[in-house]
Parts: structure tokens; C-alpha cells; sequence
């Protein structure tokens, strides 16, 4: 699949796989950033891109971001198809868990990038649906 990209800083690399198996992209601090303790702020991707028809883009957090103390504060972000401008960076919305100031730098792996297909679905609304209630969340493990 080939997808038009744009990078704001050309020194930095274009998203890539780490690994030969890798199912997503590592994405890149664009600036140094501060997130002052128990704040949110955001931090550019240096990306936009052009997706093709009926896909979206995933971003989630690397699995090592927490050992910074950082969580993604929407948990992870959708990235739709018509989100495609010249100037629309992606971000992300990183938040400090720690007491102290946390330094994201530039060119930081923060990221990271699957381009899934959308399948658009259509309700078909009834009154009940034929089937015996399974139990509330976590009801599975019970005994």
C-alpha cells in the first residue's frame, strides 16, 4: 500500500518498521517537549498523510513509554481518512504520571502507527436479539 506522506522537519526519518516482523510503525518526537508533572500536552508527530479510500490510521503508545512515566491521556488516537490537510500534523496527547517534569527530545520514539481498513457497517435495529445474557463485564472469570 502506498501512502502520501509529508514530514514538517526533513531531518528526522519517515515512520518505519523496527524488525522484519514488526505490525507497527515507530513515530517521532518532532520537537523537544516538557510535560510538567501530572500535565498533558501535546507532541507533533511530524506527519500528515493522505490515506486511501476507506482506512484509518491507529496510533497507540510504544510499550515502553511508561517506563518514562508517560501514558497517551486519550488512550489511543484514530486517525481519520479526511484528516489529510497540508497543516494537519499528527499528535500525540502525552500525559506525565510522575511527580517531576518529563523530557520528551526530539526524535524521540514516542509512537506508534498501524493504517488498518475501515469497514463501514449499517444498523439493523430489533427489538432483542434471540439470545441468552452472557453476565456483566469481567463475567467470564467467575465461578
Amino acid at each position: 500500500m502506498k501512502i502520501k506522506i509529508k514530514r514538517f522537519d526533513q531531518s528526522l526519518p519517515l515512520p518505519e518498521y523496527k524488525t522484519s516482523q514488526a505490525a507497527a510503525m515507530d513515530l517521532l518526537a518532532r520537537v523537544e517537549t516538557v510535560i510538567p508533572a501530572h500535565q498533558t500536552k501535546l507532541v507533533p508527530l511530524n506527519f500528515a498523510f493522505e490515506l486511501p479510500k476507506d482506512h484509518f490510521a491507529l496510533i497507540s503508545a510504544r510499550s515502553s513509554l511508561h517506563k518514562k512515566g508517560l501514558i497517551m491521556a486519550n488512550g489511543i488516537g484514530i486517525g481519520d481518512a479526511d484528516y489529510c490537510g497540508d497543516g494537519d500534523e499528527y499528535q500525540a496527547a502525552l500525559h506525565n504520571l510522575t511527580d517531576q517534569p518529563v523530557l520528551v527530545e526530539k526524535g524521540e520514539r514516542v509512537t506508534q502507527l498501524i493504517i488498518l481498513k475501515r469497514d463501514k457497517i449499517e444498523w439493523q435495529e430489533l427489538e432483542g436479539l434471540g439470545q441468552r445474557n452472557r453476565g456483566g463485564f469481567g463475567s467470564t472469570g467467575r465461578i
